[in-house]
């Protein structure tokens, strides 16, 4: 008899349990990342928020740290994404996939898929999850409102069925899942596993600093993890702070010097020079359809966030939450999260039987 666990997502990532850790900013470390996949989860280094040395180290300690396959995150419009890019496919021996939102083209996609390495994109619409799959990939990771960080507005259960329909691939579900409960249904949907973020972040081995994970264990009001645009024009899952509503009340000119000021620090951190940034402000006016002020304010993200997912000051930054976070109480050992959830969703599906 087959094993519902083992889905066709399993089969491609080379995991034994459809549950897959996403690539957080300066949480999906080399250490987060080897305990999912040795604890039967695909994990997916956070790549997006590296320089391309700090990529090829972190891949490096990772494979210290695990002998299974793992994923990793980047997008286009990071500095030295090229790079990555090369790096991905130089370690392809333990790179199994690679996730991305704002992604490569079609040429990159196919030297990804030449060098064995599956394409896994995060979407939030069934029009982009129809692109994805046009531009060559493998299968798509579906990410409704309930979800952190940057999200949409179609809550997962209305989603997920839609992009099923749509698409021939596999699906993973996401936005909203954090048990064996969760993932049961996931899969009575049709898709073929779930990925989770701030479930992975509320562990053992979450890099963030005790100071800001308490606030995330403090969250109980679901309605206290909303979607704002106030610090960088998207629509970005977050728990009500001391600093979300001072931008949201600043003025123009108040949210105007902060982008700048975060420009000048992303800048000095990735050690970009004044022509690389403006070119890559151009390529998102041209290719995101992104405005001016929206493009002015994507440096806002990596440096506020950094101040309280990194530096432990949870009132001085943003906290990037799904809204699971109100029902998780415990900060338990990935390996022990993952074993619950799989118990947990044999014994639903052997009481539904």
């Amino acid at each position: 008899m087959s094993d519902f666990l083992h889905t066709p997502a399993c089969e491609m990532l080379g995991c034994r349990y459809p549950i897959i850790q996403t690539a957080m900013g300066w949480v999906a470390d080399a250490r987060m990342v080897a305990a999912t996949c040795n604890a039967g989860g695909f994990g997916f280094l956070a790549g997006a928020v590296m320089s391309p040395a700090e990529v090829d180290a972190a891949i490096a300690k990772t494979k210290t740290l695990t002998d299974r396959p793992f994923g990793l995150n980047f997008h286009m419009f990071q500095p030295g994404a090229q790079q990555i890019v090369d790096l991905a496919i130089k370690h392809r021996d333990r790179i199994r996939a690679v996730s991305y939102g704002r992604g490569p083209d079609k040429k990159i996609i196919k030297r990804f898929r030449d060098a064995g390495i599956v394409c896994m994109p995060t979407v939030g619409a069934v029009k982009h999850a129809v692109k994805a799959i046009e531009l060559g990939a493998d299968l798509v990771t579906v990410q409704g409102s309930e979800g952190g960080g940057h999200t949409g507005s179609v809550p997962t259960t209305i989603l997920l069925p839609q992009v099923l329909d749509a698409v021939k691939v596999p699906v993973l579900a996401a936005g909203g899942f954090y048990d064996g409960r969760g993932l049961a249904a996931a899969l009575a949907f049709g898709a073929a596993g779930i990925a989770m973020g701030t479930r992975f972040l509320m562990t053992a081995e979450s890099p963030v600093p005790a100071t800001t994970l308490a606030r995330y264990l403090e969250a109980k009001d679901a309605a206290g993890i909303r979607a704002s645009t106030a610090l960088d024009g998207m629509p970005q899952r977050m728990i009500d702070n001391e600093f979300l509503l001072h931008l949201e009340n600043a003025g123009a000119l108040s949210r105007l010097m902060l982008a700048l000021g975060s420009a000048w620090k992303f800048k000095q951190r990735t050690g970009m020079s004044v022509a690389d940034m403006l070119k890559t402000a151009l390529k998102a006016l041209k290719d995101e359809d992104m405005g001016m002020a929206q493009t002015l304010m994507a440096a806002n993200a990596p440096v506020i966030i950094q101040r309280a997912i990194v530096e432990g000051k949870p009132a001085e930054g943003v906290l990037p939450s799904g809204q699971v976070a109100v029902a998780i109480n415990q900060l338990p050992p990935v390996a022990e999260m993952i074993a619950a959830m799989v118990d947990t969703a044999r014994a639903r599906v052997a009481a539904l039987a």
